[in-house]
């Protein structure tokens, strides 16, 4: 089985496929409130707990772990440096916690290696996240998005589309390494 993660520092995806890249597990863990997790280190250590609960079912199951890479470089109308340096910050945290957890090293894929092994075009001037959640809705037929009152996908729907994306990659190129 694959473990794919989509790390930030408001709503980590995690995604589960088994050895036929079938979904076993796709959901999310929400760290927004500010109340209950005030700095990076609250995150984490909730991060924590939520991996230590998974490892409970999954520990000898996980073959390998794959995280979204963060990103490396400034884009206009992006994040800032300390916006880059945090999200890089936590994916190491995370990663680190991975190995203690899971014994296995995390690898890491660009979301764009990531959806091009998974066979999705993101055509000019459309938002990827958007491409990516249409992309499973049309091509997954138990894939499904909770949506808010005003029709809209909730806004961990992305995350759990990107971790899947993530851990469907990890497969390919666990599947390419075996060949």
């Amino acid at each position: 089985m694959i473990l794919g993660l989509d790390i930030s520092t408001s709503i980590v995806g995690v995604t589960i496929v088994d050895n036929d890249n079938n979904i076993e597990l796709n959901t999310s863990w929400d760290l927004r409130n500010k109340n209950h997790y005030p700095s990076l280190f609250h995150k984490a250590y909730e991060v924590e707990k939520q991996l230590k609960t998974l490892a409970t079912v999954y520990i000898y199951a996980i073959d390998a772990i794959y995280i979204e890479k963060s990103l490396q470089t400034f884009r206009s109308g992006f994040s800032s440096a300390q916006t880059l340096s945090t999200l890089a910050s936590f994916n190491g945290i995370v990663s680190w916690m991975c190995y203690r957890i899971f014994g296995k090293v995390p690898e890491y894929v660009s979301a764009s290696s990531a959806r091009k092994l998974c066979g999705i075009k993101v055509p000019r001037g459309q938002k990827a996240k958007q491409v990516v959640l249409q992309f499973l809705l049309d091509n997954e037929p138990n894939y499904e998005v909770t949506y808010t009152k005003h029709g809209n996908p909730k806004p961990d729907s992305y995350d759990k589309a990107d971790s899947l994306i993530i851990a469907r990659a990890g497969y390919t190129l666990c599947q390419n390494k075996e060949k």
